[in-house]
């Protein structure tokens, strides 16, 4: 084998072993990939059913239930618009209460029902997740406009 034939054998099993690199690196971040969607997004069927995601928003009051069990909780969020029911099996956070904010991680089943493997509770009673506030803010201007339009 001439040295140009060894150069272009040894280039070509090079980009090989990159492009395989590449595939195996982009399936293991589209895998730990989780989106986030309030709880309007969520009612109106546009977050992926069974794919895990995030849900931020409000801890609607009067809506906890715990199970006979003792450890599987009800309760929904709610985004000041819409609200989604969500059940959790677990121990909740020291600061987790109603009316106050929370992100939720799990899966929205065919239902409309999210199932929560994590429950965060906001660590300071002036904190919200930045999309939980940022998807609150949006949901509220969407009402306020809904309601102004139909006042005319």
């Amino acid at each position: 084998m001439k040295t140009r034939h060894k150069r272009i054998a040894f280039i070509m099993a090079s980009l090989a072993a990159l492009g395989i690199a590449a595939i195996l690196v982009a399936r293991a971040f589209n895998s730990s990939l989780v989106f986030f969607v309030s709880p309007s997004e969520a009612v109106a069927k546009t977050a992926p059913v069974g794919k895990t995601l995030r849900m931020g928003g409000l801890v609607e009051k009067g809506s906890r239930q715990t199970d006979s069990d003792g450890l599987t909780v009800r309760f929904k969020v709610t985004d000041t618009v819409t609200s989604i029911p969500v059940v959790y099996k677990g121990i909740l956070p020291d600061l987790f209460k109603e009316g106050r904010g929370c992100v939720v991680k799990g899966t929205v089943g065919s239902d409309g029902v999210f199932y929560a493997d994590e429950v965060l509770a906001k660590h300071d009673e002036n904190y919200m997740a930045p999309e939980a506030a940022k998807s609150m803010e949006e949901a509220t201007k969407h009402a306020k406009e809904a309601a102004k339009t139909a006042r005319e």
